[in-house]
């Protein structure tokens, strides 16, 4: 998995195009005695290495588990968690959405950084999850639950910018930022789906090294669709 990642960042970087999306923030400002608030371009964020950035860190995760850090991995898989899983989602999932953030019109640096801890936020609750069921006998849901809520008000965010530009005008949506918007919420209620199934211990997934598969499937695919969705995109900054 972890070449498969580290193929496709490469292969970006090698066709990627010089699109830029531009952060920007608001400061104080006073005119003729009235405060007004004035805009500043404080950044320009070449998108093709960011969206190479976030496989860069899936193939970090991988190499890492199958080598140097093998043993704490498989030690904490017998144990039924997987921490390293939650570290490094917290960091390419929120780089993911951040991408997501710039296609459908978020750029305010406030906003972003707020949507990226909050999504870090919910898959560190994710850890929570697991830290807290090791030992009970009966599954505490409580930081599934508080994940997500803390998942949820991101996408609120993304889905009023979206949905914003649709009711203004339709026809100038490019149809690949509806295809990011639509199956990125699908991958991302599949991965709390799975989290389910895995502590109802149902069928397969009585077994956590199933639900632990389905992880490592749903992160490749989610994140390869989400590159090449975005890497076309960046055609357009």
């Amino acid at each position: 998995m972890g070449f498969l990642h580290l193929f496709q960042g490469a292969l970006m970087l090698l066709i990627a195009t010089p699109g830029e999306a531009e952060i920007w923030t608001t400061f104080q400002g006073y005119e003729n005695g009235m405060i007004v608030p004035v805009k500043d371009i404080i950044a320009s964020v070449p998108l093709a290495p960011l969206v190479a950035s976030f496989l860069f860190v899936s193939a970090i995760a991988h190499f890492s588990l199958s080598t140097f850090a093998n043993k704490w991995y498989v030690d904490n898989l017998k144990k039924g968690v997987n921490y390293a899983r939650w570290l490094e989602y917290s960091i390419s999932s929120s780089i993911m959405i951040v991408l997501i953030a710039f296609l459908v019109g978020i750029s305010e640096l406030s906003s972003l950084i707020l949507i990226f801890s909050l999504n870090a936020t919910m898959n560190l609750f994710g850890w929570m999850m697991e830290l807290h069921n090791q030992t009970t006998k009966k599954t505490d849901w409580t930081a599934y639950m508080f994940g997500c809520f803390a998942g949820f008000v991101p996408w609120v965010v993304l889905g009023i910018y979206f949905f914003g530009a649709i009711f203004q005008n339709a026809d100038a949506v490019p149809t690949f930022v509806y295809a990011i918007f639509f199956v990125l919420a699908a991958f991302f209620n599949v991965f709390a789906i799975n989290m389910v199934l895995q502590y109802r211990a149902k069928g397969k997934w009585a077994d956590y090294l199933y639900g632990e598969k389905v992880y490592i499937i749903l992160s490749l695919t989610a994140k390869s669709t989400l590159a090449w969705l975005v890497f076309g995109g960046t055609y357009r900054f």
